[in-house]
């Protein structure tokens, strides 16, 4: 791994993390190109561990709402009244949708890391179809602070389906999102808060189980700080370019990116140049760290 693959790496898994295009599905692919295999523990450590860049990413971006919505959660309780602010009701409502996803993480995490990569194929077409007609059918007109828990249950739902491989957490939540009737700026910013609590508990997992594979591996090592810090810059700088863009902005292009990510894959896949079983797991989705 050569520190511009590694740089590379990091902008890939930033632009893709945050866009609703299936960041599992370009890194794999890049990878194979780039002829690092997936059966390689240290470049399947690289990859979990870039992971951690786009979240801190969220994290610094979001920091002023994270620790508003904390405190607010946090008063409610000790005054025995957990939902008394709308404040304090998104807090606990991103909980509520966070239970989705850790639930079937747990439970289906080794049968999602056996599909294979025409699910990931098959993946990108029909979610891009489905935020295709998100995105002519919804009514766009909600906002952040109309979240009301059957939202937060039924977006956290579609989160959940984000551990399949190609899906993209992005993805499927944004488009939940539009479909439940809110502007696509405000179920991308609910997508963005939604997935800190996920990533913060999986990433820890995923970077306690992987970072032994770099162990004397100092090439390895430097890259993956590379690719870290360049993912975190790198993400920052895209969620602020997307949120700007959804303010005026339609889906449609990334409708577009998706069905033609989904045939390049298929047609890869045709001529023998990514295999169509699941001989090497793909990486786990940058969002939830257990199987987008």
């Amino acid at each position: 791994m050569s520190l511009v693959s590694a740089a590379l790496f990091g902008l890939l898994q930033a632009l893709t993390e945050f866009l609703p295009v299936s960041s599992t599905a370009h890194l794999l692919v890049f990878g194979e190109l780039l002829g690092h295999s997936l059966d390689d523990r240290r470049f399947r450590a690289f990859v979990t561990i870039i992971q951690a860049g786009t979240t801190l990413a969220v994290l610094v971006y979001f920091r002023a709402d994270i620790a508003r919505l904390v405190a607010a959660a946090a008063r409610g309780l000790a005054r025995g009244r957990p939902f008394g602010t709308p404040e304090a009701r998104l807090g606990w409502y991103i909980v509520l949708g966070t239970v989705p996803a850790a639930l079937a993480g747990k439970l289906l995490e080794h049968r999602i890391e056996a599909l294979g990569n025409w699910v990931i194929a098959g993946s990108l077409v029909a979610l891009g179809l489905v935020l295709l007609a998100a995105e002519r059918l919804a009514s766009h007109r909600r906002r952040v602070e109309d979240v009301g828990a059957g939202d937060a249950l039924l977006i956290g739902v579609a989160q959940a389906l984000a551990l399949v491989p190609g899906s993209s957490r992005s993805g499927t939540t944004i488009t939940g999102g539009m479909l439940l009737g809110f502007t696509r700026e405000a179920a991308a910013r609910f997508s963005f808060l939604l997935s800190v609590p996920i990533t913060l508990a999986a990433g820890a997992y995923k970077l306690w189980s992987t970072v032994p594979d770099l162990r004397g591996e100092a090439a390895w090592t430097v890259a993956t700080v590379v690719g870290t810090v360049v993912s975190a810059v790198a993400g920052y700088l895209v969620i602020d370019w997307l949120l700007a863009w959804l303010r005026t902005r339609t889906t449609y292009v990334f409708v577009v990116w998706r069905l033609a990510a989904g045939a390049a894959i298929a047609a890869l896949i045709l001529s023998g140049v990514l295999p169509a079983g699941a001989e090497a797991p793909p990486p786990p989705p940058p969002a939830l760290h257990a199987a987008p």
